[in-house]
């Protein structure tokens, strides 16, 4: 483990100074911590991670170069950004709305019925969105983006699927800031908005934590299995965010599976699900 002290050339943790810049702090205290690298061999995938502290303001990075620079496509962790739109423009009412299965049959099984929003989040359901993004529509889906600064800000070709076809990209830096930014309400939208959305992204929830995330799992112009999750867990009420990147060539991989396995082994190794954070 190492534990240094950064002056960066680049906005570390967030990205570029626009008024809406999702990382709100430029850390002094990084620790990488290599031990991380265990989980990602015995998955068989590359990756990073990334965790912040808020009470400290401490960071803790697993391959800080990956996580720093390396933008790619979020897949469905753009959901996020997708409902919170939606909701500040009417396009959703609130996390209760429900759309209707267009009767396509799709791999997953979980996306082929009728959704409601908070439905759809706990299964990543990317056909909910992408509805969602066709009643938006792309001007105003842009202008948004634009607003936000969010990643290079790319919603080249279809409105329902720049965000899954490596047109729009960011790096886990800048997923981390988005979250961190969504939990204390800084976004620019109205903070109802933003308290739906938070909700929305609640997985588990007991008396030691409660464990909040947003799953994405696409291809990379290298045509490599790409996976996300992104989030916070609260423990004893003071909130930690995280962001999980893995990549592997291995397309029979359950990244389902992997991803939360491997973020699941991390957080236990720092010492969390105990409630004693």
């Amino acid at each position: 483990m190492i534990k240094a002290r950064f002056l960066f050339r680049a906005p570390l943790f967030g990205f570029s100074l626009l008024p809406f810049m999702f990382s709100s702090c430029a850390p002094n205290n990084v620790t990488e911590n290599n031990s991380l690298k265990k989980y990602f061999d015995s998955a068989q995938v590359a990756g990073c991670f990334g965790l912040f502290d808020n009470g400290q303001n401490d960071f803790t990075i697993y391959n800080l170069k990956r996580y720093r620079d390396s933008a790619c496509t979020p897949a469905s962790t753009f959901n996020i950004v997708n409902a919170l739109i939606g909701i500040q423009t009417g396009a959703i009412s609130d996390e209760h709305m429900v759309i209707k299965w267009d009767s396509v049959n799709r791999p997953n099984p979980e996306w082929n019925r009728d959704l409601a929003m908070e439905e759809a989040f706990k299964v990543s359901a990317a056909p909910y969105f992408q509805e969602v993004a066709r009643r938006i529509g792309k001007d105003t889906m842009k202008k948004w983006i634009d607003s936000l600064g969010y990643g290079n800000k790319n919603t080249s070709g279809p409105v329902d699927s720049f965000w899954l076809n490596n047109q729009l990209k960011i790096t886990p830096d800048e997923e981390l800031g988005l979250v961190k930014k969504l939990y204390f309400d800084q976004l620019p939208f109205f903070p109802n908005t933003q308290r739906i959305v938070g909700r929305a992204m609640l997985q588990e929830d007991n008396s030691n934590y409660k464990l909040s995330y947003q799953t994405g799992w696409g291809k990379n112009e290298s045509g490599n299995e790409l996976g996300w999750v992104v989030g916070w867990i609260e423990e004893n009420k003071h909130p930690y965010f995280f962001v999980l990147n893995i990549e592997t060539s291995d397309h029979h991989i359950d990244m389902a599976k992997a991803r939360i396995n491997i973020l699941k082994d991390i957080l236990a190794q720092l010492g969390f699900f105990q409630g004693k954070k």
